[in-house]
């Protein structure tokens, strides 16, 4: 591995071994990586925010508990949307019996929907991690054009990357190529 420190660009088997050789770098590292992913799960479940930290943190747990055990490293990222879905369907469960209402799977998730929406959740990290992989200027750009709402007009992206403004198009179309290549590398 080239680089000193693990980032999120890093690849999950690389970071998954670190983990187990009990590299902490490594583990903030693959939490700062998928804590999005985790996060968003949370979120479809409408968990308030501080019942969303403690089921978090027990997918932490449970990530921490079964890491060694996961067979497929490549699955990683649908083993962590379904134990945090699982996670929040048992928070919403407890949460019913207190209160002495039904949970319906319409409260909680369309099982149906599940899959699609797990693929949706997958390509939307498969992004972030090709993205990552860019150099700081594509990063930059692509984040200031496709990531902020509203998207910034080329001036103002222009200034702050100290470039004419008749260049963001050119160096726009260089780095979709390159991150359409990052994206056919990792299957997408």
């Amino acid at each position: 591995m080239s680089e000193a420190s693990p980032s999120p660009s890093w690849e999950d088997a690389a970071l998954v071994q670190a983990c187990l050789d009990g590299d902490q770098r490594a583990w903030e590292a693959l939490l700062e990586k998928y804590k999005r992913l985790i996060y968003s799960v949370l979120v479809r479940y409408r968990l308030p925010e501080q019942d969303a930290a403690d089921v978090f943190q027990a997918v932490c747990v449970d990530l921490w508990k079964e890491l060694a055990s996961l067979r497929e490293v490549g699955a990683l990222r649908g083993w962590l949307a379904r134990v945090a879905a699982n996670r929040c369907f048992h928070w919403k469960q407890r949460q019913t019996r207190h209160s002495h209402e039904s949970v319906s799977e319409s409260d909680i998730q369309d099982a149906d929907g599940l899959p699609e929406w797990l693929a949706a959740l997958e390509r939307d990290q498969l992004v972030r991690e090709a993205t990552a992989r860019l150099g700081q200027r594509c990063r930059d750009l692509v984040r200031m054009l496709f990531y902020e709402d509203p998207p910034r007009p080329y001036e103002s992206i222009a200034a702050q990357l100290g470039l004419a403004t008749g260049s963001i198009g050119f160096i726009r179309g260089r780095c979709l190529k390159k991150l359409a290549a990052e994206l056919e590398a990792s299957g997408l």
